[in-house]
C-alpha cells in the first residue's frame, strides 16, 4: 500500500495544528475558531482530524530513517 498521500495529509493537518497553536501561544488569536466558530461541530472536526493527523505522523518515526 502506498501511503505517500496519506502521509502528505496528516503531515498537513499536523502543520496546521502547530501553526494555530503557536497563534494562540503568541497572539492568543485562535484561527480556527475564529474561522469556524467557537467549538462548532465544524471547528471539532477540524481538531480532530489534525489531532488524528498527530498521531498518525508518530508511525513515521518508524518508518524513516535518516542517514
Amino acid at each position: 500500500m502506498n501511503s505517500k498521500p496519506l502521509d502528505s495529509i496528516a503531515l498537513t493537518l499536523v502543520i496546521i495544528g502547530a501553526i494555530n497553536w503557536g497563534l494562540i501561544g503568541f497572539f492568543q488569536f485562535d484561527l480556527v475558531s475564529t474561522l469556524f466558530g467557537d467549538m462548532s461541530v465544524l471547528s471539532r472536526i477540524v481538531y480532530g482530524l489534525v489531532g488524528i493527523a498527530g498521531l498518525y505522523c508518530i508511525s513515521l518515526f518508524g518508518r524513516y530513517e535518516t542517514k
